[in-house]
């Protein structure tokens, strides 16, 4: 992790999320959450399962109605997908939101398309994520897995300065979450700030340099993956065991 200024000082937040609130009708779906990622860190938002993490992603990302403050390396986010991807912004879709009659180059071209340094740019991301020997197949002939590895070159392909991973380890296996895992860390050592939103806790537990932990749309914890461990507050809202003082 690389957080800090050449004078040592702790780098300025790439995004920085204050009293973000979300409602959907009567329904108070995120309740003044506030976190921030920084250049070079690795971010997690865990929790049960409604807890509200994906609505954190949409509300960053402009999809939802929020209020609160979403700053993008101190200025207001924009709330177009567009705009976002112009200040450096990429995110990947539990869905994986893959074209399946396109080929897996087609698809990674799909952001860049009409870029004067497109074409290299996508082959390196192919060659980087092991998908070079694929790249002429059509992405619904893939396994799961490599389908998942199309959805992050996409992301990649912009060379994002904010990375958004919505549950990328979801459907895969030991050996897939390992490469993944390596893939993410050297993503942030080149500078790039990666907010995961993720059900694998043990994967997150390992990869992550701070969590965030929500539990019906507030934070509830917050740390270092050691610290996040032994809250009781986090083992309550998962196991539903009560927390004692």
């Amino acid at each position: 992790m690389n957080v800090s200024s050449p004078t040592g000082e702790r780098a300025p937040a790439r995004l920085e999320v204050s009293h973000l609130r979300v409602a959907f009708g009567g329904l108070t779906a995120l309740d003044g959450v506030s976190f921030d990622v920084r250049p070079g860190e690795i971010v997690a938002l865990i929790g049960p399962n409604g807890a509200g993490k994906t609505t954190v992603f949409n509300a960053v990302c402009g999809l939802v109605r929020r209020r609160g403050d979403v700053l993008l390396d101190g200025v207001p986010a924009p709330r177009r997908t567009s705009a976002l991807t112009a200040r450096g912004v990429s995110r990947t879709l539990q869905g994986l939101g893959l074209f399946a009659g396109l080929t897996v180059r087609e698809n990674v071209e799909v952001p860049v398309a009409g870029r004067l340094d497109g074409a290299g740019v996508v082959e390196a991301r192919l060659e980087a994520l092991h998908l070079a020997p694929l790249a002429d197949r059509p992405v619904a002939a893939l396994s799961y897995p490599d389908r998942k590895r199309v959805a992050l070159a996409r992301a990649l392909v912009t060379e994002p300065r904010l990375l958004m991973l919505d549950e990328p380890a979801g459907g895969l296996g030991a050996d897939d979450i390992a490469d993944l895992g390596g893939i993410v860390r050297g993503v942030a050592e080149t500078g790039c700030a990666v907010l995961i939103v993720e059900h694998h806790v043990d994967f997150i537990m390992g990869l992550a340099d701070r969590i965030v932990v929500l539990d019906f749309g507030r934070v509830i914890a917050r740390g270092t993956p050691a610290e996040v461990r032994t809250d009781p507050r986090v083992e309550e809202a998962y196991l539903g065991v009560k927390a004692t003082a």
